[in-house]
């Protein structure tokens, strides 16, 4: 299949028919997807349904180049981790299937990027190369008309101002998108109404203060700058697609993207409704890399089908791939 073709999803049987197509194509020809399913005794599986499809740890891109293809990467991207943690790096051989699944995410929850400012607090990603989540933004700007849009470090009241002035000077609209770290700074240093502003938390306090549940941030952000609502981005280094939440914490996938949960102890086993679980995610647009990935992450359902997560599984093993990552 085409790698754009996942684009054009449009229901739960093209993307069934998509998954499996990519299942069967990385099992050929991705090296540690193939020893992975083999370490499983999964090699000669054979799926007809996208959640019976084994996923690999995430781990695994701290140890390993995962590709599905023998040609050389136009990008690397790697994980920010804290001081002294190994970092997971993701070889990306076709960057424009990133630019797209990113912009055409961003469209079906957010609308024409165009249309918007952006406004980037994001000092841990910024300190260093090779930055996912900086190259996202760096792509949607480029997608913007705005003159005010702009990367930020810690210039907490400039990054207020600018958004002031976007708003005053009829710039569309107007998004602040930081690390959670980053933005409990900007409210403590700079409460103030911005109502019109979308405010999105990225997740994250990489140290730098203590963990804080979802809800407890989304509280201090809302009061601090007189908003309803707090939305959330959820990805990380290893995918090339995006969850995004206008609030609450309920996430929601693109058509080219589904999440699925598993019991802690088995990974095959799907919790049942209501239950919480290990996030496994299956993104596409990882075509050249591996689509399958089991998280650390903890989530669950809610009734109108989106989702929320809810904290990280201390995992003392990785599972089903110690031989993977040694």
């Amino acid at each position: 299949m085409n790698p754009s073709d996942i684009f054009g999803i449009q229901d739960e049987r093209h993307f069934r028919e998509a998954a499996l197509k990519v299942f069967y194509f990385q099992k050929k020809q991705n090296p540690v997807y193939k020893r992975f399913l083999e370490a499983l005794s999964a090699s000669r599986l054979s799926v007809s349904e996208p959640y019976a499809i084994p996923c690999m740890p995430v781990e695994i891109f701290k140890k390993q180049k995962v590709l599905s293809t023998n040609q050389e990467p136009l990008l690397v991207f790697e994980s920010s981790g804290t001081t002294g943690m190994e970092t997971s790096r993701h070889w990306v051989w076709d960057a424009n299937l990133y630019k797209a699944s990113f912009i055409e995410g961003f469209r079906l929850f957010w609308g024409d990027p165009s249309e918007w400012t952006f406004l980037a607090l994001l000092p841990s990603y910024l300190e260093r190369q090779n930055s996912s989540l900086v190259y996202m933004m760096k792509g949607l700007m480029e997608q913007s008309n705005s003159p005010y849009n702009g990367f930020y470090l810690n210039e907490y009241r400039l990054v207020m101002e600018k958004a002031r002035q976007a708003l005053r000077w009829g710039q569309g609209k107007v998004m602040v998108v930081g690390v959670s770290f980053a933005l409990l700074d900007l409210a403590e240093c700079c409460p103030a109404d911005i109502r019109d502003v979308v405010v999105v938390e990225t997740g994250g306090m990489k140290g730098r203060r203590r963990e804080l549940t979802r809800q407890e941030l989304h509280d201090i952000l809302k009061e601090a700058f007189g908003v309803d609502q707090i939305a959330s981005e959820y990805g990380m280094t290893e995918l090339l697609s995006q969850a995004w939440s206008r609030g609450e914490g309920r996430f929601r996938t693109p058509p080219w993207m589904r999440i699925f949960l598993t019991e802690p102890e088995d990974p095959f086993a799907l919790v049942p409704p209501g239950r919480s679980g290990l996030i496994n995610i299956i993104d596409l647009a990882n075509y050249w890399s591996c689509s399958f990935l089991a998280t650390r992450d903890i989530g669950k359902f809610l009734p109108d089908g989106s989702f929320e997560v809810l904290g990280r599984h201390d995992l003392a093993d990785i599972r089903g791939c110690n031989l993977m990552v040694n």
